[in-house]
């Protein structure tokens, strides 16, 4: 039996392959959607020396503490938008794919009936924008160990079958852009309250009419922890009624893995790179449908049908320049790789380099930039 390849082994074929794939992946059509938020990326001051200079609370512990140390009092907390920017799981996931070179249809809520200031540049680089509604607005607060994101979603209750069907200019053209995409991603199913109806539309109105060629439906949930058992469940076995008309792949980061698992009736398993490779096979398995992949921070893994199960290391960096977004760049990256051709291993350095260059940038990166980066992939930091 040949031996794995090492990570710098990987490392040098997924470099090749982009390097190989440039020209090309303009050829390769996306279609995703459906959310659209106006993000603003937020410090929280901790101690104030004057109007340029002050300490940020680090880590959501600390900020924990203050905030239960205020029960029972009043407490006043100033927080400094250091950047606005497009925001969204689809818009973040096409923006990357965007930058990488693929064609982009994005569908979603990005304003209407006028494009909002913050998505112009994206709208630019699409191919095609269909809006259905105003944005959504989320106050993301980063830390050193995480960030919580505050949002305010009336506008995401507009995202319904009817009005996809009516701004898409009827079933037909909406069929038709799926049926010309290589990758159909359909993501944030928390949030969108309608999603699950989509989901079983497009499987009963517009699948069983798409010619058969290799096409992916990516998946993200985006956190169901306030989503009932009931509706994670009906949504996955939509997700696995599906699979016979187009691969699905159901992406999860380590917290939502836990809660599919949960929701599976399968075992719980271990923050270690093993379990979550072992978890992701049994997740794809119990769910019959093409690929799982679970993206913690430290790096990703994934379990396909063919019975291929690989984990693959990052290039975690302790500080990084931005983490809104780290997550939609991961699926970008890896959702490439799988368009591409790619084999799992390299899709997955594909994932986490498009995802590693993002934090250390705050840049969806080109093709060859991403290359480039993954010539020399930087080894996690402990």
């Amino acid at each position: 039996m040949a031996a794995s390849p090492s990570r710098s082994d990987i490392c040098k074929s997924t470099s090749h392959k982009l390097a190989d794939a440039r020209a090309r992946t303009g050829q390769f059509k996306a279609m995703i959607g459906l959310d659209g938020f106006v993000d603003e990326i937020i410090a929280v001051v901790d101690k104030r020396r004057s109007l340029d200079d002050f300490d940020r609370i680090k880590t959501i512990n600390a900020l924990g503490k203050k905030i239960l140390s205020a029960s029972g009092q009043s407490s006043n907390y100033e927080m400094v938008v250091k950047q606005t920017k497009l925001g969204g799981n689809g818009p973040i996931m096409a923006n990357a794919l965007a930058s990488a070179g693929m064609d982009i249809t994005y569908v979603g809520i990005l304003g209407y009936p006028k494009i909002h200031p913050v998505f112009e540049e994206f709208a630019r680089r699409a191919r095609k924008v269909i809006s259905l509604a105003e944005p959504g607005h989320t106050d993301a607060l980063e830390f050193d160990d995480g960030k919580l994101m505050f949002g305010k979603h009336a506008s995401l209750r507009e995202v319904t079958w009817d009005n996809l069907v009516e701004r898409a200019g009827g079933l037909e053209k909406l069929t038709k852009d799926i049926a010309d995409a290589s990758l159909v991603g359909v993501v944030n199913w928390t949030m969108l309250p309608h999603l699950s109806d989509i989901w079983s539309r497009l499987a009963a109105e517009v699948l069983p009419r798409l010619p058969r060629k290799q096409r992916y439906f990516f998946v993200d949930l985006c956190d169901p922890e306030k989503r009932t058992v009931q509706d994670l469940r009906s949504a996955m076995r939509i997700l696995t009624g599906m699979q016979g008309m187009i691969d699905v792949v159901l992406g999860l980061n380590l917290k939502e893995a836990l809660q599919v698992a949960q929701m599976l009736d399968l075992p719980t398993f271990a923050d270690d790179d093993v379990a979550i490779q072992g978890a992701a096979a049994g997740i794809r398995e119990k769910m019959q449908i093409a690929c799982v992949v679970i993206h913690p921070r430290r790096g990703a893994a994934a379990a396909t049908s063919d019975g291929h199960s690989r984990w693959f290391a990052g290039p975690f960096v302790n500080e990084p320049k931005i983490s809104t977004g780290a997550g939609d760049h991961f699926n970008a990256g890896f959702c490439l790789g799988r368009v591409l051709g790619f084999d799992l291993n390299e899709s997955l350095c594909t994932g986490v380099a498009t995802s590693g260059y993002y934090v250390r940038t705050a840049i969806s990166p080109s093709a060859q930039q991403l290359s480039e980066f993954v010539a020399n992939l930087p080894q996690p930091q402990e």
